[in-house]
C-alpha cells in the first residue's frame, strides 16, 4: 500500500514537473527545474519566508515578493531549491498575521528587499516540512 501511495504522489508531481525527454543527459534524482508559479514551489517558498522571520530579529514580517528561480528533486520527499526575494511588510510580528493579509512597506525608510536561496524538504505522507538552509 505505501508502494502504491508513494507511486501516486510522484505521479502527481511530475505531472506537474517539466520531465526531460528519454535522450536527455539528465540523470534520475536530479533536479527538477519548475515553474515559479507552480502551487507546489509557492507554498514551499511561503514555509522557507516563516523560517526567515522566526530567525530574524527583524520588527516586522517579511513576505515573499518574486519567486525568480525554482528546482525540485524527488528524494524521499520534495527537496525545492528556491531563489527567492522578499520584502519588509507593514506587519509587526507581536500582531501574528497571516501573511496574506499584510501588505509591503510604505514608508521609503522601512522598506528592505533581501534576495534569498532557500531549501525546503517537503515529506507530504508524514505531513513534515523541514527548512534546513535560509540564506538571504
Amino acid at each position: 500500500f505505501r508502494k502504491l501511495m508513494c507511486f501516486t504522489l510522484m505521479f502527481c508531481v511530475v505531472s506537474d514537473i517539466h520531465v526531460p525527454s528519454p535522450h536527455s543527459t539528465m540523470k534520475p534524482g536530479s533536479p527538477i527545474p519548475m515553474n515559479t508559479n507552480s502551487p507546489g514551489v509557492r507554498k514551499a517558498a511561503r514555509f522557507g519566508v516563516y523560517r526567515y522571520n522566526n530567525s530574524s530579529n527583524d520588527l516586522f514580517l517579511f513576505k515573499d515578493s518574486q519567486i525568480n528561480k525554482a528546482m525540485v528533486q524527488i528524494v524521499r520527499g520534495l527537496k525545492y531549491m528556491l531563489h527567492v526575494e522578499i520584502k519588509r511588510t507593514v506587519c509587526e510580528k507581536r500582531e501574528h498575521s497571516s501573511l496574506d493579509s499584510c501588505h509591503f512597506q510604505r514608508k521609503k525608510s522601512l522598506q528592505q528587499m533581501l534576495r534569498c536561496y532557500f531549501e525546503v524538504w517537503i515529506i507530504p505522507w508524514l505531513h513534515k516540512v523541514h527548512v534546513p538552509v535560509v540564506h538571504c
